[in-house]
């Protein structure tokens, strides 16, 4: 008999609830400021993508607002309360993080993998739809049709995949994604942001750490623009992708033009 736990289980927020905050957060690690004045923050039903040139603070960011990492200074707030405050089994029925690498070191078939992301309801009644959940997100992600493979001989690709269906078959209100799309061709690009925006608009909360900026104008609601940890743009895509901002934040001359058939703005470098 399998008993169940006493943990309360979150409610699903109503669109636009405000899930996440991070005000002013600082981070310095070796001397070195990691974050000097990161803000960010994601209400239910928006996917926000975190943008910015290599170094700029973008996964440092997700790992504090996962509460993986602990910040110097700042203050972070899931629903409403102090990230700090969440045990490690509480917070990981609010938010799943997608961290850039998914690495293992033992060969277990990928529909195990994802059934690990069903850890945090053991016990509860939810258990009774694991199955049911680890089906649907392989299916949702396209990659039932390696689930008995190990993970570690799939390719990046598939194993990109894998970890996606772990993070949705997690089923927390407020997904973090790091470069969800780094090891993927076109075609899966686009499914991953697909699902982001299907997350999205079931009334969850999306960050996605992304390099792309025209797929980032083509899905996300807002931008957040990072450069040397600090936050210096955030707001709706027009806004913020403008030409001479990216121009500056990236270090290189750009053009931004709207697409001939939905008007959102591409991003392109100038060249020669």
């Amino acid at each position: 008999m399998r008993l169940r736990t006493h943990r309360k289980v979150p409610e699903r927020p109503s669109p636009g609830t405000e899930l996440l905050t991070a005000e002013a957060v600082r981070l310095a690690v070796g001397g070195r400021a990691l974050l000097d004045g990161a803000s960010v923050r994601v209400a239910a039903g928006e996917v926000v993508a975190l943008l910015g040139p290599n170094g700029a603070g973008k996964s440092t960011l997700l790992s504090v607002l996962a509460g993986d990492v602990r910040p110097d200074g700042g203050e972070v707030r899931l629903c409403g309360r102090p990230l700090a405050g969440y045990g490690a089994a509480e917070l990981a029925l609010h938010r799943a993080l997608l961290p850039q690498s998914a690495a293992l070191s033992f060969p277990f078939p990928a529909d195990e993998v994802v059934r690990m992301g069903r850890a945090p309801w053991a016990g509860t009644a939810a258990a009774t739809e694991d199955e049911a959940v680890v089906a649907e997100a392989m299916a949702t992600t396209e990659s039932a049709a390696f689930a008995g493979r190990p993970f570690t001989a799939l390719s990046g690709g598939e194993r990109a995949r894998v970890a996606l269906a772990r993070v949705l078959a997690q089923r927390a209100p407020l997904l973090l994604l790091d470069e969800p799309t780094a090891a993927l061709d076109l075609r899966h690009q686009e499914l991953v942001l697909r699902v982001a925006r299907a997350r999205a608009a079931a009334g969850d909360g999306v960050v996605v750490v992304l390099h792309d900026l025209s797929l980032a104008a083509a899905y996300a609601d807002r931008v957040v623009l990072l450069t040397a940890g600090a936050t210096v743009a955030d707001g709706p895509v027009a806004e913020v992708l403008r030409a001479p901002l990216l121009s500056e934040v990236y270090g290189h001359p750009v053009e931004v033009l709207p697409h001939p058939r939905t008007g959102m703005p591409l991003v392109l470098p100038e060249r020669g």
